[in-house]
């Protein structure tokens, strides 16, 4: 039996919690993971996984082992990246996964400059809005705009706040005049994120801490940023969005901002990506880009 492969189907297994999703991520069969931790557990004398019909629990020895598996597959990685030439500057396939209307808006920025810094590195990248599950899609690096981020095991590094605010259409305002106040917006169409719990809640909030939340009338809902931009633009109703995607917008005047005493809660901008004790190089290069490049305000009025 070959350990260090049981090993690392062992690994892949407790992380993924299940013999089928790590047959799904490595094209093996369910049969040959489980006979491999099956010997695994013959050799070790004793039982890692307790199985029953509905989930894997580890046991105690699994537990250990499991913490000591870890241990032992990243000093064997990171021993092959040290020994191996090639390794030293970024190569292979970076998966990398952003928000859509970040991919749209803001990659156009600085993508191409990293991989030209980085001529041996392949950017794989997947622009979605959910939260994905980064070991079964084997993503790298993920960046995502939130204000609160589930609790995980993977790592998150903030990169940059991102302000939040309302805006409208000149011409929409021209219609139907500029709310005054936030008790005011109830009379106005708002256009709504649908992916959102509340998609038509608001909460905002003046420097003096005087808070008022707000539920609008909803004049048109859609899971795309990007849509419910243009939908803005055209003078459809109020909407909020996070600074980057109106910035360009604001600048030239197809937007303007509404209420601009008061203040919807603030998001980040944040790096997640799997915790290691050794990043391989490709990711560590991306980690170090993003840092320095939003280091420097970028979506300043």
């Amino acid at each position: 039996m070959d350990q260090l492969a049981a090993m690392h189907t062992f690994r892949r297994v407790v992380d993924l919690g299940s013999f089928s999703a790590a047959a799904s991520c490595t094209g093996q069969s369910h049969t040959v993971l489980s006979r491999q931790v099956k010997q695994l557990e013959r050799q070790l004398g004793t039982q890692l996984l307790a199985r029953s019909t509905r989930r894997l629990h580890l046991t105690e020895a699994g537990t250990l082992f499991y913490r000591h598996c870890v241990s032992i597959l990243e000093q064997v990685q990171a021993m092959t990246l040290e020994l191996s030439e090639h390794q030293q500057q970024p190569t292979g396939t970076l998966r990398l996964s952003v928000p859509t209307a970040f991919g749209e808006l803001e990659l156009g920025r600085w993508l191409a400059d990293f991989v030209e810094r980085h001529p041996c590195l392949q950017v794989e990248l997947n622009c979605s809005d959910r939260f994905i599950d980064m070991l079964e899609d084997e993503v790298d690096v993920c960046l995502r705009i939130t204000d609160q981020l589930p609790d995980s095991s993977l790592v998150a590094r903030r990169l940059a706040p991102s302000e939040v605010m309302l805006v409208a259409a000149p011409s929409y305002l021209k219609r139907h005049g500029a709310p005054s106040s936030p008790g005011t917006l109830s009379s106005h169409a708002l256009l709504g994120y649908s992916n959102l719990a509340h998609p038509q809640r608001l909460q905002l909030t003046r420097a003096d801490g005087e808070q008022h939340g707000i539920v609008m009338p909803r004049r048109l809902s859609a899971n795309s940023p990007m849509a419910l931009r243009a939908a803005a633009i055209g003078g459809l109703g109020i909407a909020s969005f996070d600074r980057f995607i109106v910035h360009d917008a604001l600048l030239d005047g197809r937007l303007v901002p509404v209420l601009e005493g008061w203040k919807l809660p603030a998001r980040n901008l944040y790096a997640v990506y799997p915790q290691s004790r050794y990043l391989a190089p490709k990711v560590r290069a991306l980690l170090e880009y993003v840092q320095a490049y939003y280091a420097q305000p970028r979506w300043q009025a």
